[in-house]
């Protein structure tokens, strides 16, 4: 490489997430490379502090990226890969979430805090972008 430089295509919260897109990316003869994603792995309460993990690709190869995430769905879909429906508004753009709503789930938020580890007990529910409304899991 000459001289080149990288740009950021997209942030994810968690370094899971972007290694999926990273693969993607790189099968497609993409050079993508992650920033940030060691520091979120060490610690997954700081993704929201240092701006999550970012993929960055050649400065070349932008559009081809950006196009190809675009052709990634990016909401929740079912077992049979239909994007679900909001009940209240019947929107597609659904994201699953782990919420603390509870005691049992906000002891062991405190217990991992405390003890530096990852909670072991969260819920899961699904919320629509558009209307707000949260959902349990289907």
């Amino acid at each position: 490489m000459k001289n080149e430089t990288f740009t950021t295509v997209a942030v994810f919260q968690y370094s899971s997430e972007a290694q999926i897109v990273k693969g993607r990316l790189e099968s497609d003869g993409i050079e993508v490379f992650l920033a940030d994603n060691l520091t979120i792995d060490t610690d997954p309460l700081v993704s929201n502090a240092i701006g999550g993990v970012k993929l960055k690709v050649l400065s070349t190869q932008v559009a081809e990226a950006k196009e190809i995430l675009n052709s990634i769905q990016p909401y929740a879909i079912d077992d049979e890969g239909n994007a679900l429906n909001c009940p209240n508004c019947k929107s597609t753009h659904i994201e699953l979430f782990s919420t603390i709503k509870d005691i049992k789930s906000f002891f062991w938020f405190i217990f991992g805090f405390l003890f530096s580890s990852l909670p072991f007990y969260t819920k899961h529910k699904y919320k629509c972008e558009v209307c707000a409304t949260e959902f349990d899991m289907i």
